[in-house]
């Protein structure tokens, strides 16, 4: 489909260097013929057989584990598909595995201090500490799906060379450099920690300290209202994952405070008067807040106060919301029903667009920058597979992209993870 082929064009130039890279790592695609005799033989033990993971509960936070992003039941669920062959686990699998995030010879580079400008320029570690991240957590799940105690190791390798070394993040990206970072290493860290015995203590505790006084901090404390909104939203989607790995309810409560506010200042609803809201903790004047939604009006239901930049960076706002909201899920908070007109109306207006739909003269100067990036399969099963509501704009699109890749930044594997998964 045309629109497909531009939303990968439009990730692969917003990315720069770090998907430009990542977008070469995958040989497999899944419009690759296999022959039947290929196809037969890894039918046999895609994923070796393993007891299921199980989860706990920590008694003094209350947080259950495996529980950042994903849980023991969604991954014994992926686990029984990919078994039986089952589209789109299958193809998923095969993606991540094939992938190089996955191969064993993954060599950390980790820096005391990483120095980001806008874009990545310049890049002292950006890159690098976002692919390790990528590349971590991508081990962390084979692990899960093999029981191959090696990827286990080289994650926990991944994570302590990070914890290390790296003491701060600088310059002007600093705060979304380590959302982006920490949101992926948080998912790591719980995963090994909790479906795996052989984190050495000393090793987990730098892991944690790490995690406890680089990025918590740093992805807790907000932005001002000169930034975009997918800053906040994917600090926040870091901050909550750190939290639980932390056991920390209070940090957990504080940054899902901050995500309700946040979100309804990035997704526009009729209901929210005249003006959008403003961030949280910012003044704007009227002028000043419609020209940090792009200079757009009028409102409509579903607009996002990024939608007139392009769609890469709604897309990345939209995730990270559902990033939280999953999060949240899984530790027993119904985040997802407040933000439900909002996320569905966002996905659909966007979709809707992805998909052909004629630009209306009002909107954006009748022009719009498509290319919605990730693909939102996290919100998208929440709403129509546990929820059982029907997104058809957003469907076609998720469906069209499947397996959802690459992986980037603070999302990865999203299609293996949470496609038609209904726990």
């Amino acid at each position: 489909m045309a629109w497909a082929g531009r939303r990968g064009v439009l990730a692969a130039l917003m990315g720069l260097g770090l998907l430009a890279v990542s977008g070469g790592l995958l040989a497999f695609s899944a419009d690759e013929p296999e022959s039947e005799a290929a196809r037969a033989a890894w039918l046999v033990d895609p994923i070796p057989p393993a007891p299921p993971l199980t989860e706990s509960r920590d008694p003094r936070s209350g947080f259950v584990h495996p529980g950042v992003l994903v849980s023991s039941e969604q991954l014994n669920f992926v686990s029984r598909k990919v078994r039986a062959g089952e589209e789109p686990w299958r193809s998923a699998w095969l993606a991540m595995q094939r992938s190089q995030y996955a191969e064993l010879s993954w060599r950390p580079r980790p820096m005391s201090t990483v120095d980001c400008g806008f874009y990545s320029q310049p890049d002292a570690g950006c890159t690098a500490e976002a692919e390790d991240a990528v590349a971590a957590y991508t081990h962390a799940l084979m692990w899960c799906f093999t029981r191959d105690r090696r990827y286990a190791e080289k994650a926990i390798d991944i994570v302590d060379a990070w914890s290390g070394v790296l003491k701060k993040h600088t310059n002007s990206n600093a705060p979304l450099q380590a959302g982006w970072a920490g949101a992926t290493f948080a998912r790591t860290a719980e995963l090994i920690k909790h479906t795996y015995t052989g984190w050495d203590p000393a090793s987990l505790a730098r892991a944690q300290r790490m995690l406890r006084t680089v990025y918590l901090p740093a992805v807790l404390a907000g932005t001002n209202g000169t930034r975009a909104g997918n800053w906040e939203l994917i600090m926040l989607d870091a901050a909550v994952g750190i939290s639980v790995f932390l056991d920390d309810r209070a940090s957990f409560l504080k940054a899902t405070e901050k995500w309700r506010l946040r979100l309804r200042a990035y997704v526009y609803l009729s209901g929210d008067g005249p003006m959008p809201y403003a961030p949280p903790g910012d003044a704007f004047t009227k002028s000043q807040l419609t020209d940090y939604w792009g200079g757009q009006t009028p409102l409509v239901d579903g607009l996002a106060q990024e939608t007139c930049r392009d769609f890469l960076h709604t897309g990345w706002g939209l995730a990270a919301a559902a990033h939280v909201a999953e999060t949240a899920w899984i530790q027993g908070r119904d985040l997802y029903a407040e933000a439900r007109e909002r996320l569905t109306r966002a996905l659909e207006f966007h979709t809707g667009f992805e998909l052909g739909k004629s630009v209306p003269p009002w909107l954006c100067g009748g022009r719009l920058v498509t290319g919605l990036a990730p693909s939102p399969e996290i919100a998208l099963n929440h709403y129509t597979t546990r929820m059982k509501l029907d997104l058809p704009n957003t469907r076609r699109v998720v469906e069209a992209d499947r397996p959802a890749g690459p992986p980037a930044y603070f999302y990865a594997w999203e299609t293996l993870t949470h496609a038609g998964n209904p726990n």
